[in-house]
């Protein structure tokens, strides 16, 4: 569940693992409304975003052809912003998905954290680890499976069990954030999904969706 952008500060900030907690206690916290850019893909700087509540998403586009294509979606607890850390420009933009409360690490605190507390650090360089290896998947799934085995993919990663044990997806997504995922149009995200709705595959649930069994693994 998503913490309350209304809560005290401190209250945001005690809710955060102890590690990342000391750290966002340091920073200048920031409020930003749904559809605000905080970073811009190009741009130089040098800081370091604590999520304290709220959802961002990373991502990059064209203008030139108005596509765009997500590379994740992140909330209270996660931080973005550490590719830009080296002083060379964005690698990718920050919106706001839902309404945003920030701790605002300035590049100068960091250091001096991680002097205190040199743990730390490999944390920092485990969650760039990370994100590189999801990138390198990404990657490899635009190069290697067709649309409907991209979508195929991004549910079942998202899929968790429910307190029936039946699988569903939380996060609520639009055909047009799926189509931004997996890097093909809005028409074709819809064509899968009214195939496997027909198919009994999956269905709507609220703001979610449920997987009514295992997808195919072609289509």
């Amino acid at each position: 569940m998503a913490r309350p952008v209304a809560a005290p500060t401190d209250q945001l900030i005690d809710a955060l693992p102890p590690a990342v907690a000391r750290l966002a206690a340091r920073g200048s916290v920031r409020r930003y409304a749904r559809g605000a850019l905080v970073i811009e893909e190009g741009d130089f700087g040098d800081t370091l975003y604590i999520i304290l509540a709220g959802r961002l998403r990373a991502f990059s586009s064209n203008p030139d052809t108005g596509r765009e294509i997500t590379f994740g979606n992140y909330g209270a607890g996660e931080y973005v912003g550490e590719l830009g850390l080296d002083g060379g420009p964005r690698s990718a933009s920050i919106e706001v998905v839902e309404a945003c409360v920030c701790s605002v690490i300035a590049r100068a605190t960091l250091v001096g954290y991680i002097a205190e507390q040199p743990d730390f650090a490999f944390e920092l360089l485990a969650k760039v680890i990370r994100r590189a290896r999801a990138a390198t998947v990404t990657a490899r799934q635009l190069a290697l499976n067709d649309v409907y085995g991209r979508v195929k993919l991004l549910l079942e990663s998202l899929a968790e069990p429910d307190a029936d044990g039946a699988l569903a997806v939380h996060e609520r997504l639009t055909h047009r954030d799926i189509a931004n995922r997996v890097g093909c149009s809005r028409e074709m995200v819809s064509r899968v999904f009214k195939d496997l709705e027909n198919g009994a595959y999956i269905a709507n649930a609220g703001r979610g969706l449920r997987l009514l069994r295992p997808l195919p693994a072609r289509w």
